[in-house]
């Protein structure tokens, strides 16, 4: 399994660098979060022959989602509860990508700071 530090920090520069956008010129459907993205062990289309549960981002789904189509999704990205899965059905597309980048920028200061002590 990949560092969990290391692939949220990718996850924020895939997405700060607009590959997401890039990725819904080219697409018949518009980008996933977490699942379109090099961090996902799927991104390549390819059939999924490797467990979610193998992901690095498992460690920040609730147990109870886990075994979801897509887990990532349901990934809580601040204290109301909100995730991927409800912001898909309730926001903008800028929405989402602002949400995810607090949530990722946040998430990436707790660990550096739980590595310092």
């Amino acid at each position: 399994m990949r560092d969990l530090l290391q692939v949220l920090k990718a996850e924020l520069e895939f997405l700060e660098g607009g590959c997401y956008r890039k990725i819904a010129q080219t697409s018949w459907r518009p980008p996933f979060i977490f699942e379109d993205s090099p961090s996902c062990p799927y991104s390549d289309a390819s059939p999924r022959r490797r467990p979610c549960l193998a992901c690095s981002l498992m460690q920040l789904v609730p147990a109870n989602r886990r075994l979801e189509r897509a887990p990532c999704r349901h990934i809580p990205l601040n204290d109301e509860g909100e995730t991927l899965d409800s912001l898909y059905n309730t926001a903008t597309d800028d929405e989402v990508e602002a949400a995810v980048v607090k949530w990722l920028r946040a998430e990436i200061r707790v660990l550096k700071k739980a590595r310092e002590n």
